[in-house]
């Protein structure tokens, strides 16, 4: 390279110093902002700058509005003293003035603290750890039944907000009084890139606008940009740099454009964003472990295998099922006893521990089923080729084998690995008329027909032991071929073979369970469902009072057999209600290690010791147990990580974290497939019941659409209603009308665009009649569902 064509050297750093000296040495240096801004050609990249001025920023007003953070050495003293306590913070999304924290540690005492005000949060972001300090008693307040959301554009709005949180604080009894602190440091912020939309400033020209994040927990975020009018309208990433004291919002910077808001392909995507769902095409390093194609079962991986090609065996699934897990087998020994089979894929055979595969699936822990979209654990060479059990090919499976007398009762249980050939892949609808088709007596359906009267009294005596059988409205769409919209909108049938499915899947999770504890007691992966505190049930037990029935919580047991008294002749779906309503009181199942902890128990299913084994092409829970079951009967060999109850310990920490996950993203893929639905509708009237009283709102649930929403009766711009709340009973006086849960109304449904960035069904009274509240009925002239109906009965 010729002396004048030479590489310049630049030096690029932020810390002053460095700076210094680099010029001293005659070497050039800049800091990140000096160059960024050098780059005349690329002018956006200037919007991708940290902003990195925590104090006396000229963006900031001068008032302080935040106290101080304390300085770590305080901090250690506090904790050691008892002073502080560190928790998780949990900002809620229905008033964005009020938060909790969940307190680390084993102590049942002071477990959930709850924070009110803006001062009280001090800067605390959703899922920070931070530091308490509890209040005195006369400052304890009640959890408010407000829903308040940030509307707010101006920094000035302080003044505002006060009053509001004045609001909050309403008096309620002793016992509604929780302990109550305020945020005193943040000891780790776990910020990320938040997807959502900017509100463009309304000052002319200005390039400093607020950033209005989708996830309500997240506090609005000022950003810099120059692009703020092609930005307008988009789904954007921003991150957050940091809060300074004397600022309303934290400063943050603009990161990527995912497209227009209201898309598909953009919703979807800022849905796994949201949910941390990993997403992108499975790496050339991962699809470098799959078995080359075509493929074929070699002598070598008969070994320790058992050839079940000759079983009548079949696998039950939903409509359009590719990924098929599971296959069941029942049919009658010489002796008079009944073998019954079921047969999961064998997927811990082509994944191998450690490999690129094995961590990208143990990373993912779960496939993640959205409205139209699969987000596959696994490549789907195996999700929906090798591994799934299809009919009429050979496949490899690990086999769960029973010997039963015909009441039921498990004689001898065996567990191989095996190589099947289903005879039949039938959906739920297809098995079931099997069932009760009178002229078919083929092998299929003999064996269904067996596997479907074990089932009935497999469910009947783990009833009987005390398991529930709780609702939740589930909802399918059905799309049209060509635009893929939803066009119809139904809640889910279930069928007798749904259960009879389930009931097998469940016996060999509990007979797995056992097997790998007995072999493993320190090291098994097992899910436990804990029992919920007494004071979960409180809102189940009101409502249900409140129609003069009894709901019994002490025990599983006398839950569920409560739950099946609580029937109202003139009221027939009063007892989905209330098995809807008790679901919300439960506790999440999670995965745990057996070494870890002590208690194992399986609250719903009334199990002492319950895995997950079933499912291992979607789940990644299985996968281990597979192992953990293969090496337990000498199939396959074991491997460290396997046997260290802390590296377990952390998969579960993992697996818990992506499930949840998983289902929150799937309520979202539903809530935003139903706007589709309701944009393409128009408005309609429906019946629906209410589910739960607030201070200014009732939340009904519709049973047509499996769909729930909130009715509010405070309106910004207009005269409030006089209402009165009563927690106790609960319900909610409105002038002279007195809503109490489960109460009968009529709705109207309509999609309000008026927040691009949250669309949301809204939802207002049409009945029973307040004035000035509801919608005159004859609104219902726009209803795009056929002839109007008659008026309803507000009956109780």
């Amino acid at each position: 390279m010729s002396a004048d064509n030479q590489l310049q050297v630049i030096f690029i750093t932020n810390d002053r110093r460095n700076k210094e000296k680099a010029i001293e040495e005659g070497i050039p240096a800049f800091t990140c902002e000096e160059y960024v801004k050098s780059l005349t050609a690329n002018p956006e990249l200037i919007d991708r700058l940290a902003c990195l001025s925590e104090e006396g920023n000229e963006i900031e007003s001068g008032k302080i509005i935040f106290s101080e953070h304390l300085p770590l050495s305080k901090l250690q003293q506090g904790i050691k003293s008892g002073t502080y306590l560190q928790g998780t913070f949990r900002a809620s999304r229905e008033n964005y003035l009020e938060a909790t924290v969940w307190i680390h540690g084993d102590s049942e005492e002071n477990k959930e603290i709850i924070l009110q005000g803006l001062k009280h949060l001090n800067r605390a972001v959703h899922e920070d750890i931070v530091a308490v300090e509890l209040l005195p008693k006369s400052q304890w307040v009640a959890p408010s039944s407000v829903v308040l959301h940030d509307e707010g554009q101006n920094e000035e709005d302080v003044e505002k907000e006060e009053e509001t949180e004045r609001m909050l604080k309403t008096a309620v009894s002793e016992k509604m009084l929780k302990p109550t602190g305020r945020v005193v440091v943040i000891i780790k912020r776990n910020w990320r890139p938040y997807c959502g939309m900017l509100s463009k400033s309304d000052i002319k020209e200005s390039r400093r606008h607020l950033f209005t994040p989708a996830d309500k927990r997240i506090p609005r975020i000022r950003i810099e940009t120059r692009q703020a009018s092609t930005l307008e309208g988009r789904r954007i990433i921003v991150a957050i740099d940091g809060w300074p004291r004397n600022s309303r919002y934290p400063n943050g910077h603009f990161v990527r454009n995912l497209g227009d808001v209201g898309e598909k392909e953009t919703e979807t995507e800022v849905l796994l964003l949201e949910h941390d769902v990993p997403h992108q095409p499975f790496s050339q390093a991962v699809l470098s472990f799959l078995p080359k194609m075509p493929w074929s079962i070699t002598e070598k991986d008969m070994k320790n295998r058992e050839d079940l090609r000759h079983l009548c065996i079949c696998s039950v699934d939903p409509p359009g099922c590719t990924d098929i897990d599971d296959a069941l087998h029942c049919r009658e020994l010489e002796n008079g006893n009944l073998e019954v089979g079921v047969h999961i894929a064998d997927v811990s055979h082509f994944i191998r521990p450690g490999n690129a595969l094995d961590q990208e699936s143990a990373r993912r822990g779960t496939t993640v089923y959205l409205c139209e979209k699969r987000i596959d654990m696994v490549p789907e060479l195996l999700s929906s080729n090798l591994c799934s059990l299809k009919c009429d090919v050979d496949r490899l499976a690990f086999s769960c084998i029973w010997e039963m007398n015909h009441n039921a009762e498990i004689l001898k249980t065996k567990f191989t690995k095996s190589v099947i050939n289903s005879k039949a892949s039938l959906t739920y609808a297809e098995a079931q008329l099997r069932i009760d088709s009178a002229n078919m007596n083929d092998d299929i359906t003999t064996s269904l027909r067996g596997l479907n009267k074990l089932a009935k009294i497999l469910k009947k005596r783990r009833i009987e032991k005390g398991a529930l059988t709780l609702s939740s409205p589930e909802v399918r769409f059905h799309m049209d071929s060509e635009t893929h919209d939803p066009i119809d909108l139904q809640t889910k049938e279930l069928r007798e073979t749904n259960s009879m499915v389930e009931e097998f899947m469940l016996l060999a999770n509990i007979s797995v369970a056992k097997k790998i504890h007995e072999e493993f007691s320190e090291h098994a992966l097992l899910r436990k469902h804990p029992a919920p505190p007494p004071s979960n049930y409180e809102i189940l037990v009101k409502a249900a009072r409140s129609r003069n029935l009894e709901i019994k919580t002490d025990t599983a047991k006398s839950l569920a057999e409560s739950l099946d008294q609580a029937e109202s002749p003139t009221f027939p779906y009063l007892n989905t209600l209330l098995r809807i309503l008790a679901t919300r009181c439960m506790m999440q199942a999670v995965y745990f290690c057996s070494g870890m902890d002590n208690d194992f128990h399986h609250y719903g299913l009334a199990s002492p010791i319950y895995t997950h084994f079933t499912s291992p092409i979607r789940r990644y829970a299985d996968v281990i147990v597979h192992r953990l079951l293969a090496v337990a009967i000498g199939a396959d060999c074991t491997y460290p990580e396997l046997t260290d109850k802390h590296k377990l310990a952390d998969i579960c920490k993992n697996l818990n974290f992506r499930h949840k996950m998983a289902q929150y993203a799937q309520r979202a893929s539903v809530a935003f497939h139903t706007q589709l639905f309701f944009k393409s509708k128009g408005i309609v009237s429906e019946e629906a019941y209410i589910l739960f009283v607030r201070k200014n709102a009732i939340v009904v649930l519709i049973p047509k659409y499996g769909l729930e929403g909130t009715v509010f009766f405070e309106e910004k711009d207009k005269p409030n209603p006089q209402l009165i709340y009563d927690d106790e009973i609960p319900s909610l006086k409105i002038e002279d009308t007195v809503f109490h849960v489960f109460d009968k109304v009529k709705v109207k449904i309509m999609l309000d665009s008026s927040n691009l960035q949250h669309q949301k069904i809204r939802m207002s009274l049409v009945e029973p009649q307040i004035p000035g509240i509801s919608i005159p009925t004859d609104t219902s002239n726009m209803d795009l569902n056929g002839p109007k109906k008659k008026k309803m009965k507000l009956g109780k």
